[in-house]
């Protein structure tokens, strides 16, 4: 039999990975360090970028290494993992005849994938695309949904770079959003994965696999399928694999998921990992316990072991504009619970304050180089377990010149 391309790829990477365990991180590091201030850190760093690394289950793929590559596509993954990433992310949602697949959202199609260049395709969008009217002011806009489509039409598409142009008057113009820090150098050929192809493609890697359960965008349960069978038909595709649940890191933003995990499927409870979204609440602060509901006390109550927020609600400011770890990351430690952190180098260059993801510590942050400090700050003051990126070289690096595993 013939064996394509894309295989012959997986197949030589593969072998020369097993043979040699090998890894690189390319020049990236380099960059970084190269605008910290002199210190302690800086030297510590530097005395590791012509060393070797190794892989690390510190280091998460965040949807593979989306920074350069389309997300969620088996060219992205195989990249994560050569960059010494010990886990890579699956979110996971489901088609049309509900085969699971992994995509960030179920409603992001229009934005991920070519389906608005594929007239078929687009005709069983939710809503097709409209483009922009530069004199009412309207923006362009789209969305279509993987339950919009069966497996089959799923599988006819190809990932792009996350982003569309909302000034767009054409389709052509529209799925043209890359952002200016990214590239489309690698996104011309992005293959779409199901949640089962995840699975084997993550087994042949060797790594461990951190699959996050989306909330659906439809209204459940969707053609007989419920939530808590939603749920439960994520973890069974890692048994039918034969995966140990201790390699599984199941993730939800629903506290009623990671409940159905720790009652009912007790194998994976060590591992559920809960994506805290308390901070969506209208009051909430970091430095409040009282605004945190669940208390982080409840939570632990509840069986949950591992907790997951963004890296702004675990880094704050002192008076001498210091990065320092929030009151919300101490209350966490002190409650005994795991801390995973999430997304590293998903705002782009630094020099603006770093955006959504370092909101807490806009005026501390200035540099790309940042970024390492902000990574030295969570590993040894919040301790964090492990940290999701966009480019897990960063993290690879970092943890395996500081010796973390």
């Amino acid at each position: 039999m013939r064996l394509t391309l894309g295989l012959i790829w997986l197949t030589v990477f593969l072998t020369g990975c097993q043979a040699t365990k090998q890894f690189d991180v390319g020049t990236r590091p380099q960059f970084l360090v190269s605008q910290l201030p002199d210190g302690e850190l800086k030297e510590k760093l530097a005395s590791c970028l012509d060393k070797p690394i190794k892989r690390t289950r510190f280091s998460i793929g965040h949807r593979g290494a989306p920074l350069l590559y389309p997300e969620h596509t088996k060219e992205s993954y195989i990249a994560a993992a050569k960059m010494g990433a010990g886990t890579l992310e699956c979110d996971v949602t489901f088609t049309k005849d509900k085969t699971l697949v992994c995509r960030h959202a179920q409603c992001d199609l229009h934005a991920t994938t070519d389906i608005l260049l594929q007239p078929k395709l687009a005709s069983k969008c939710r809503q097709p695309f409209t483009p922009a009217d530069p004199d009412s002011g309207k923006l362009a806009s789209a969305q279509c949904c993987t339950s919009d489509i069966t497996l089959a039409e799923f599988k006819q598409l190809k990932g792009k770079m996350d982003g569309v142009n909302t000034q767009a008057t054409t389709v052509a113009e529209f799925v043209k959003g890359t952002p200016n820090w990214r590239t489309d150098l690698y996104a011309s050929s992005g293959t779409l994965m199901t949640h089962s192809e995840s699975i084997a493609l993550f087994k042949q890697l060797g790594v461990n696999m951190t699959p996050e359960l989306k909330m659906p965008e439809v209204p459940m349960p969707f053609n007989g399928l419920s939530q808590s069978q939603l749920a439960q038909k994520m973890l069974d595709e890692y048994t039918e694999h034969n995966v140990p649940p201790s390699q599984v890191f199941p993730q939800s933003f629903s506290y009623q998921d990671i409940q159905y995990w720790i009652k009912q499927a007790p194998e994976f409870a060590n591992h559920a990992v809960f994506l805290d979204g308390r901070e969506a609440g209208e009051h909430f602060d970091i430095n409040k316990p009282s605004t945190w509901q669940p208390s982080m006390e409840d939570l632990v109550k509840n069986k949950v072991k591992i907790i997951a927020p963004p890296i702004w609600m675990l880094i704050s400011e002192d008076k001498n504009g210091d990065i320092i770890p929030s009151q919300y990351a101490l209350a966490a430690k002190r409650a005994g619970l795991k801390i995973v952190a999430w997304s590293l180098e998903r705002s782009g260059p630094l020099a603006n304050g770093g955006g959504w993801y370092y909101q807490s510590v806009k005026n501390a942050v200035k540099h790309d180089g940042d970024i390492l400090r902000v990574l030295d700050i969570l590993a040894k003051q919040v301790d964090v377990v492990a940290v999701f990126s966009d480019w897990p070289a960063t993290t690879s690096f970092y943890a395996s010149c500081m010796g973390i595993e």
